[in-house]
């Protein structure tokens, strides 16, 4: 069953009718609905189309957030053989909104670590909905280690709202654990690449992100607060969460104007949500090319690019 945005109800009506009336003919063997069943689908996909052409930012949150976007473990369920998940930060517990391990990617192995919101409502409250504690940063500080000491490339694979604000969180350290993320991801000596799959949210995001190349998929969100946070500061009002939106430019199109995404992935018409196997199929093309474009690179060079393209940003915006 799809589930529907709000901008999206006009075409829950028509793909909804469209269903009953084959359902109908499914009932009765005599009945021919076809013609009016292809003219619904018709509408449908010309409606699709329509709401599609130009996403607000706020639209693009919603996509962004849409349950049945494929996840991380979606994409290395399908992109990555062999993967064997590493756990643990060695310190304190291991945090399941964030997933690693060792994996094969097109044969060749690299080391993989992603968000990981859930799929359902049990899986979601394990993952903590995608949002990180210290100990998942951790984790990911001591997979890129390893990735560094064996010369692996690391993959990373964004989709978080935030950090966890939790009391626990702040008391076990997580502004130092993501900034200590942060700081490992411009210091690895080997290639580094980040897609953002859905949301990016805050420094959470960052953590993973600061790579040597960024890609985002074309509905996906990437800011230094969420909509409604940024509405909930400057406006004291949640309800702001459209304007804030379109303040923070946060959406693909806009950080590849800054430089912030190095590359925008395509999605099918309606979201990644609507053809996932595409989706991780485009997001797997452009893994691919972006590791390409690092294949012959020496450490120095690469550490040496990463500091820079990072010291650069904001570049663009000051010129323009």
């Amino acid at each position: 069953m799809t589930n529907y945005l709000d901008f999206e109800k006009p075409l829950a009506e028509i793909e909804g009718k469209a269903e009953e009336l084959r359902a109908m003919a499914r009932q009765n063997a005599e009945m021919d609905v076809s013609d009016e069943a292809a003219a619904l689908d018709r509408k449908a996909a010309e409606l699709l189309g329509d709401l599609y052409k130009d996403l607000t930012p706020w639209r693009k949150c919603q996509v962004a957030r849409h349950p049945a976007r494929p996840h991380c473990k979606d994409y290395i369920d399908a992109l990555f053989s062999e993967y064997t998940p590493l756990a643990g930060d060695r310190n304190f517990a291991d945090d399941h909104a964030v997933m690693g391990g060792l994996a094969r990617f097109n044969d060749k192995p690299v080391m993989v670590i992603g968000h990981e919101k859930g799929n359902d409502t049990k899986s979601r409250i394990e993952r903590n909905f995608g949002m990180a504690r210290p100990e998942g940063y951790r984790k990911a500080i001591r997979l890129m280690e390893m990735a560094d000491k064996f010369g692996l490339p690391v993959v990373t694979l964004v989709d978080t709202p935030g950090a966890y604000p939790g009391k626990g969180a702040e008391e076990r350290g997580q502004s130092e654990a993501i900034a200590r993320a942060t700081e490992k991801c411009l210091q690895i000596g080997v290639p580094l690449v980040s897609v953002v799959i859905g949301e990016g949210g805050s420094g959470g995001a960052v953590a993973f992100a600061t790579a040597n190349r960024v890609a985002m998929l074309e509905h996906s969100v990437y800011s230094v607060i969420s909509p409604e946070g940024c509405a909930s500061i400057l406006w004291k009002d949640a309800d702001k969460m459209r304007e804030a939106a379109e303040a923070l430019r946060l959406t693909a199109q806009d950080l590849r104007k800054l430089g912030v995404a190095d590359r925008i992935i395509d999605e099918p018409l309606g979201g990644a949500h609507r053809d996932r196997a595409r989706t991780i199929e485009a997001v797997g093309a452009a893994i691919a090319e972006m590791l390409d474009e690092m294949g012959n690179q020496k450490p120095k060079d690469l550490v040496k690019a990463r500091r820079e393209k990072f010291l650069g940003l904001g570049a663009k915006g000051l010129a323009a």
